[in-house]
């Protein structure tokens, strides 16, 4: 039978495990799944979280994910390509694989990149945030590969062994790209077709692809959620509890607003975590 997890956190950052471990000690179970490494793991030196001065972002983060784990919390690797609300249950698309949720929280930080001309529009008709999740759709195609996260360059290799023809885009190209993929120096300057996606636009070159695969540290929150209300500024809306307007769906950390620090985020982690241990145990009345 298939799994049910109380709450899937989708990001392992302060928000993420501070939501999780909050869950554990009122007795549920979560599964956090994150993309790789944060942005607080490359800061040299944190002095403004209170009782942890001195610390590198890095040993702030294993000392966080390992009071999570200590507790029994699951972390496990996975790039997450969209989350469907079904009512009483979400339906997240991990690395390809589905995973149902009673519940969702959104911890996965802030995509600060600007749209390019066309990602929007084509978004689901040939744009993609995940390989793993979309790339069965393009065997025997032509796609582009936009590297902008760390993981990227093992992506675009899942894809070239699954038949995919691969293009990769990067401002430089990184040393662990797969021999025989092509690879285009600059950046995805545009997104073209008519219906569905036909070309890229990379230093006024065009390449004709079928599918384009935008590979960002942090997916955008109104890519990962349909529907998925946010303010001007690209944040998710929520309530002081961290609610969403879709029941059971959570969001805290630098994705539900300024200022984006990591006492902030621990905040919001703990809001959202009793916030949802609450609504979990009022739906299972």
């Amino acid at each position: 039978m298939e799994k049910v997890w109380d709450c899937i956190v989708i990001g392992a950052g302060p928000a993420g495990l501070s939501a999780a471990v909050n869950l554990r000690q009122r007795g549920k179970e979560p599964l956090v799944l994150s993309a790789g490494d944060n942005l607080l793991r490359k800061a040299e030196r944190v002095d403004n979280y209170l009782g942890m001065p001195g610390l590198t972002g890095g040993e702030m983060m294993d000392r966080f994910t390992d009071h999570a784990r200590q507790l029994g919390v699951e972390v496990r690797l996975a790039q997450v390509g969209n989350v469907m609300p079904l009512g009483d249950t979400f339906l997240v698309n991990a690395g390809g694989e589905i995973l149902t949720a009673r519940s969702v929280i959104l911890a996965c930080g802030v995509s600060k990149a600007r749209a390019v001309p066309g990602e929007e529009e084509f978004l689901g008709r040939g744009v993609s945030y995940c390989a793993t999740c979309d790339g069965m759709l393009y065997r025997d195609r032509d796609v582009a590969v936009w590297g902008l996260g760390p993981n990227a360059p093992e992506e675009a290799d899942f894809l070239a062994s699954i038949g995919c023809r691969v293009h990769y885009i990067a401002a430089k190209k990184p040393p662990h790209l797969a021999d025989g993929i092509p690879f285009l120096e600059g950046r995805l300057e545009a997104v073209e077709g008519s219906q569905t996606v036909e070309r890229v636009r990379v230093g006024g070159s065009i390449v004709p692809v079928t599918g384009v695969f935008i590979l960002r540290a942090s997916v955008p929150a109104g890519a990962l959620v349909p529907g998925l209300p946010l303010t001007e500024d690209g944040y998710v809306c929520v309530d002081r509890r961290q609610c969403t307007e879709i029941p059971g769906l959570f969001a805290a950390g630098d994705m539900a607003g300024q200022p984006l620090q990591v006492a902030k985020a621990v905040g919001e982690g703990l809001t959202a975590g009793l916030a949802c241990a609450e609504y979990l145990d009022g739906a299972s009345r």
